[in-house]
């Protein structure tokens, strides 16, 4: 509501003289803020001036928005608080938000750099667009509000700073979000708005079943059987593709929710699992809702980003970003 995100989108708006480097700044900055905010809202702010601006230079935004969200993806792999999923395994596997950080900075680093490289390969010869934007197309904008801007940035550090202490994180989120909800110039009624319930309401089914399901017993007779066969899905590159896949048939929230009660917590599992997951999200348009974002709003903006334009980038990203991961974790372990 203080304009931060449309401040920074306008201001990538102004390198579109420059595609390759556009794309770039653009990968980075959607990366970056994901890692350490909701990488759905980054994607769901500036998809729609990204495209916009893009429309308007009559540059081909398909690629670039495609872009944008696997830069989010990856981005959010970065910490423990990137995405829901991140979240809940730092937690259930008591992960330290340092200890992660610092293990996660090599696969991400490499997974950013292949995308980039891949999708400008892949792109640059079909950056050229001729479509006209309709007229019914605006973007809904925040003004610039430097003071409470500031006010925001300090205190996200502060929160930051705190998660590499010993102090309980939802303790540090709550008291950041009480500050913020105690502002003289946002009436609460209006940031409250803005929170997405049927996504905590989804949350909180998703435990649900995960819990039933692990209660029947199917889970572990399932890694039992598996494990007679030979599949044993503890095994880094086993669990690495399984995440993956999981991620794209059920959602990477229940693929998570569901791995987290049949597998072992205990060594590079739980890493793992948060990075694979985050990088398959990019796979497929159904592997992340921040992908199902920014094709709606593109959609509405009268860009068509079918199945095969994403998979056509998304998969040999996704390939490139989890052959990092295993080299990565053969390298530290």
């Amino acid at each position: 509501m203080s304009g931060f995100y449309d401040k920074v989108a306008a201001g990538l708006a102004g390198l579109l003289g420059h595609p390759a480097r556009f794309l770039l700044i653009l990968m980075l900055v959607s990366g970056g803020l994901s890692a350490f905010l909701n990488h759905d809202v980054v994607c769901y702010v500036f998809a729609p001036i990204t495209g916009l601006a893009l429309l308007r230079k009559q540059i081909n935004p398909v690629p670039f928005l495609i872009a944008l969200t696997i830069s989010s993806n990856i981005g959010a792999a970065a910490t423990l608080i990137g995405n829901p999923q991140n979240m809940m395994i730092g937690q259930v596997a008591h992960l330290g938000f340092g200890q992660y950080l610092v293990w996660s900075i090599g696969p991400v680093v490499f997974a950013m750099a292949a995308a980039y490289g891949i999708i400008w390969m892949m792109s640059r010869k079909k950056l050229q667009s001729t479509q006209v934007i309709p007229d019914s197309v605006g973007v809904e904008t925040y003004t610039y509000n430097r003071l409470h801007t500031l006010k925001g940035i300090i205190i996200l550090l502060i929160v930051i700073v705190l998660f590499f202490t010993s102090l309980p994180k939802e303790i540090i989120v709550l008291a950041a979000a009480g500050i913020h909800l105690a502002s003289t110039k946002y009436r609460t009624e209006d940031l409250l708005a803005l929170v997405e319930w049927p996504i905590l309401v989804l949350f909180m089914g998703l435990f649900v079943i995960a819990g039933a399901f692990q209660s029947t017993g199917y889970g572990d007779a399932a890694i039992h059987h598996l494990a007679q066969a030979g599949f044993n899905l503890n095994a880094p590159v086993n669990l690495t593709l399984t995440t993956a896949l999981l991620s794209n048939l059920v959602g990477n929230s229940a693929a998570v929710m569901l791995l987290l009660k049949v597998v072992k917590l205990e060594g590079v599992v739980p890493f793992l699992v948060a990075q694979a997951n985050s990088f398959g999200g990019s796979l497929l348009i159904i592997g992340s809702v921040s992908n199902i974002i920014v094709v709606q709003q593109a959609r509405q903006m009268g860009i068509t980003i079918s199945l095969w334009d994403f998979a056509r980038l998304g998969i040999p990203v996704t390939v490139a970003a989890l052959a990092g991961l295993l080299a990565w974790v053969a390298l530290m372990h």
